[in-house]
């Protein structure tokens, strides 16, 4: 990816060499960054602080890329039991890993858009690889934002739906039975249900930084882990 064409790697094992690298590959020799914060000098250009803030976005966007092509090589050369050993080095939840693993198996590397965030390409996991590019061309295009490209393809799978219960309703009327009623209709049918989950202070620090990692606020990835979960087959939810 082109954040990770600014890395500079050192040796196996080089330990605080490499991690000063990969510091001063996002950040520059201005910033002093250490696990707790950042120090930036008095005298910082406001050009220079602006490009830290651009490049953090950055490697926040690669990480989730990385962890997942981490956790996928990991799978395949040793097996399940990898996914433990992963949450004990990454401190993620097992649903988290997974979720990142899912996004980046339906993206060869060659299809991934530097130009957009990972969350971007999980808006659009579920529709088929042409549509996919399609969305997400059309979103670099665009310069749309997560949201926006939400809302675009949204729209545009809801259009299908009406256009399909059209043409049904107009078969009905031909005496054409029904066989199933319209995906649209039945969601047309749901009572929206507010939900109110109670979490301790560890565990709304815990989501909060997954959903970050998503690029989203807690209360949209939680919602979005539901929907998801509420797509799953019975023998997905089982697995």
């Amino acid at each position: 990816m082109r954040t990770a064409s600014r890395y500079k790697a050192g040796p196996v094992g080089g330990g605080e060499s490499a991690e000063r690298d990969v510091v001063l590959s996002f950040v520059g020799p201005q910033a002093k960054v250490q696990k707790s914060g950042m120090l930036l000098p008095q005298n910082l250009p406001e050009r220079s602080w602006e490009q830290i803030g651009t490049n953090l976005r950055e490697l926040v966007n690669s990480s989730a890329w990385w962890l997942a092509d981490w956790l996928i090589y990991g799978e395949a050369a040793y097996g399940w039991r990898r996914y433990k050993e992963a949450i004990e080095r990454t401190g993620l939840d097992y649903q988290t890993l997974r979720n990142y693993a899912w996004v980046a198996r339906r993206f060869e590397h060659h299809r991934r858009r530097d130009n957009l965030s990972f969350a971007h390409h999980a808006e659009v996991t579920r529709l088929s690889p042409p549509e996919q590019d399609y969305w997400l061309r059309k979103a670099e295009q665009q310069k749309w934002s997560r949201n926006e490209l939400r809302r675009a393809v949204r729209a545009s799978l809801a259009a299908q739906n009406d256009t399909a219960e059209i043409a049904q309703d107009g078969a009905e009327q031909q005496d054409v039975p029904q066989l199933a009623k319209s995906a649209a209709a039945e969601r047309r049918k749901q009572k929206v249900t507010r939900l109110t989950i109670e979490l301790s202070a560890s565990q709304l620090e815990y989501y909060s930084k997954a959903a970050a990692a998503h690029g989203m606020p807690v209360d949209k990835w939680v919602a979005q882990m539901l929907e998801a979960a509420d797509q799953r087959t019975p023998d997905q939810r089982t697995a």
